[in-house]
């Protein structure tokens, strides 16, 4: 066969199809807003590449070939395909512009900052809807490196932080979270350095410098620390602590969802604060929905 169809376009078979519905080219060149010259040309380049007439044109009209018969029901079914392709990427991106995904691996449980942000922003845009999405401590990003989400709470530093940009919601102090029966539970408070022979809990490898954070590894002076055993969950957190597994710094305000008894927090001397903090991908900092989330969220934390 020495038919080459593959640069056929959707709009040579629309101009087909409205020429085989009308069977008049200047009644078909009107439908289409395109002037007939154009139209016929057109229709002959269509049936060049076809290598083979699709009308038949004489003083009593135009009529479809039988290629041209054979063509048409294949030809319509190809344009409802496409204007429903059309359709649906033109849903999504409406959606994406009456939604906005806000991910999150442990809840903000903070001092209502949840409501307080979504009250704000609900203000500015009321038919839009916000939706919460929970995910996994294996992702750091919380649903922004995978396009899950568009804006989230995280906790830095990132992965490839320079794909992102944040606003710093809260600093929290840290905590050493402490099965009761430790010897150090007693205590008022502790150095990082009276921690530096325990066994720690770590975060799954996939976070790379979250997990080097909380297991303080600036502070170590590049001896490595001990891993008793990976926590990928607030309730496996728990559960290893609970086992005397190890010991895991703690956020200040993360210590509520450990409060199941059999845990002590002590305050540490010596180490920086973790930052808490909404995030959103560098080309999303244009989208007025991200914006305006943001904007929400330095309103309800009254940061500059």
């Amino acid at each position: 066969m020495g038919m080459t169809t593959k640069d056929v376009h959707v709009r040579d078979l629309r101009y087909f199809v409205a020429v085989a519905e009308e069977l008049h080219f200047t009644r078909a060149a009107e439908r289409l807003h395109v002037s007939q010259p154009a139209l016929s040309k057109q229709i002959r380049a269509l049936e060049r590449q076809m290598g083979t007439e699709l009308f038949r044109r004489d003083r009593h009209g135009v009529a479809l070939t039988d290629s041209g018969t054979a063509l048409l029901p294949h030809a319509r079914e190809v344009l409802d395909a496409w204007r429903e392709a059309a359709a649906a990427v033109d849903a999504v991106r409406q959606a994406r512009r009456h939604a906005l995904v806000v991910g999150m691996s442990t809840s903000p449980v903070r001092g209502g900052l949840l409501p307080a942000v979504r009250s704000r922003f609900t203000a500015a845009h009321p038919q839009v809807a916000l939706r919460l999405r929970q995910v996994t401590w294996q992702d750091p990003t919380a649903g922004l490196a995978d396009g899950s989400a568009d804006v989230a709470f995280v906790w830095l530093p990132l992965p490839a932080q320079d794909r992102y940009a944040w606003t710093v919601v809260a600093e929290e102090p840290l905590r050493v979270a402490l099965p009761d029966t430790h010897p150090l539970a007693g205590r008022s408070g502790v150095d990082f350095a009276d921690l530096l022979d325990e066994p720690f809990l770590a975060l799954p490898e996939s976070t790379g410098p979250l997990r080097d954070f909380w297991l303080a590894l600036d502070a170590r002076g590049g001896s490595p620390p001990r891993i008793g055993a990976e926590i990928a969950s607030t309730e496996e957190t728990y559960e290893a602590l609970t086992a005397g597994l190890g010991v895991c710094l703690v956020a200040a305000g993360n210590v509520p969802l450990l409060g199941m008894g059999g845990v002590t927090t002590l305050p540490v001397r010596g180490l920086p604060p973790g930052r808490y903090a909404l995030a959103w991908r560098r080309e999303d900092a244009g989208r007025p929905l991200v914006r305006s989330y943001a904007q929400a969220c330095r309103q309800a934390t009254r940061r500059p």
